[in-house]
């Protein structure tokens, strides 16, 4: 089975690219939904997090306290890189046993969207990329729109993923810049894929 990871910085379109392939009948592994997932529910993730970041990782509810993991991991790259070491490895493994079910079942190609593909390792993991690519200040105004954040809050979000932001060479790009029509680039993609 091929896998594809589909990629690019915060507000660029990934997930809406995503989308249209799981309405085309592709399945999508979205690491940050399964991330937050694992950190829920994984008990060695969770003992870890405790371990590393104390008692109050934890909502008494058991949710994950975001707020505390956010107010001790970001902006700290010694702690964030921690977290990471505690948390990637996990999706990895989560990756490779979703990736494995699907090819057992007959799929012959499956996405894994994330914004951090080089950080997490997961480009050694990926048969290609799709790397979707827009304007920063459209990709400004779409996180400010569906987050509430401030513009200086995503202009740092999107500093701190700029490592993630290079197409490099070989990735496929899709151009989600508001004018752009998206499904005649994923179809022309996906027709790539079939020959």
């Amino acid at each position: 089975m091929k896998l594809v990871a589909l990629t690019g910085g915060i507000g660029s379109g990934k997930s809406v690219v995503a989308r249209m392939l799981q309405v085309m009948g592709y399945k999508v592994y979205d690491c940050d939904s399964c991330a937050k997932r694992l950190m829920t529910d994984d008990e060695t993730v969770r003992g870890q997090l405790i371990a590393e970041f104390g008692a109050d990782t934890y909502l008494a509810d058991g949710t994950l306290n975001r707020q505390h993991l956010s107010a001790v991991a970001f902006g700290n790259d010694e702690a964030r890189a921690r977290l990471n070491a505690i948390v990637h490895p996990a999706t990895a493994n989560d990756i490779r046993r979703w990736a494995d079910s699907l090819a057992t079942h007959g799929a012959s190609v499956a996405f894994v969207e994330t914004a951090i593909l080089r950080t997490s390792g997961l480009d050694r993991m990926v048969d290609d990329v799709w790397h979707v690519t827009a304007p920063a200040d459209v990709r400004i105004q779409r996180v400010m729109v569906r987050s509430g954040l401030s513009k200086q809050q995503v202009c740092d979000r999107m500093e701190a993923q700029q490592a993630e932001e290079a197409v490099a060479p070989g990735e496929q790009v899709i151009v989600n810049d508001n004018v752009t029509a998206l499904l005649p680039q994923v179809s022309r993609l996906l027709g790539q894929m079939c020959n």
